[in-house]
């Protein structure tokens, strides 16, 4: 499936992989309202019997950030609701139906890094650097940013990012947080899939523990997130799958966890 500036295709042995391509190269794969609109609407009808995702760009930048082509002048009101619907769409993505993984290079840059930090795992390749140029624009991040990437890097170097440009490269960016994995240039792509592909094969409501409920208790005070935690592990272990994965495990039918 393609649509403009998007492409949706599947992967993996059983079709269990969704890659998701940002397909606007001449621009540095530049988000505009459309291409967000396409995210929202992908991820609320992601198709079935898919069970992770990765999201890429084409050509040499993974997301420059928001197209400033396509800035139009709003008033308070109408800014107010243009960022509330970026919000709605980049939720879909953190809160959508599996877990997603970004594969950055080149630019991740303002909005692109938005969309990076509403991924659940992000894999940089050595040709990455993360800004927030927003600060020497005369502008603020609209898109969740100033809630998701404080809590990758600390209100600090958010802080520092946007009053002064700072420009994070590849090593600097995963030393801070910003990326879990880094590999070769040109490599992002076959890490990620290859994470997606081992994800895939979890329990679905261990995934669904993971990336729905796990931040939530984390923005909880302490004894409310570890009665959250009760629930939700009661909940995970009584699945049928759950406990043929501990009955495989206890019967010596499954791998042991080994250093890799």
């Amino acid at each position: 499936m393609s649509k403009k500036h998007l492409h949706f295709e599947r992967c993996g042995a059983q079709q269990e992989i969704a890659l998701i391509r940002l397909t606007r190269a001449p621009k540095r794969n530049a988000l505009n309202d459309a291409l967000i609109l396409a995210l929202r609407d992908l991820f609320e009808k992601m198709p079935s019997g898919v069970r992770a995702a990765v999201i890429d760009g084409e050509g040499d930048h993974f997301c420059a950030g928001l197209d400033l082509s396509e800035l139009q002048e709003r008033d308070a009101g109408q800014g107010l609701f243009h960022s509330r619907m970026w919000h709605a769409a980049l939720e879909r993505v953190q809160y959508g139906p599996v877990p997603v993984i970004a594969a950055l290079h080149g630019a991740v840059v303002g909005g692109g890094l938005e969309l990076a930090s509403a991924c659940h795992i992000r894999v940089a390749d050595e040709s990455t650097f993360y800004a927030l140029p927003e600060g020497s624009r005369g502008i603020f991040v609209g898109g969740g940013g100033s809630v998701r990437i404080p809590r990758l890097i600390g209100v600090a170097r958010m802080t520092d990012m946007m009053l002064t440009g700072r420009v994070y490269n590849a090593q600097d960016g995963e030393r801070i947080g910003l990326a879990q994995y880094l590999v070769p240039q040109g490599m992002a792509l076959e890490k990620a899939l290859e994470l997606a592909t081992r994800i895939a094969g979890n329990a679905p409501m261990t995934n669904y523990a993971l990336t729905h409920v796990l931040p939530r208790i984390a923005d909880q005070p302490a004894d409310q997130g570890f009665m959250t935690e009760a629930m939700m592990a009661s909940i995970a272990q009584s699945a049928p799958e759950a406990k043929e994965r501990v009955r495989d495990f206890l019967e010596g039918r499954a791998a042991k966890v080994q250093k890799r």
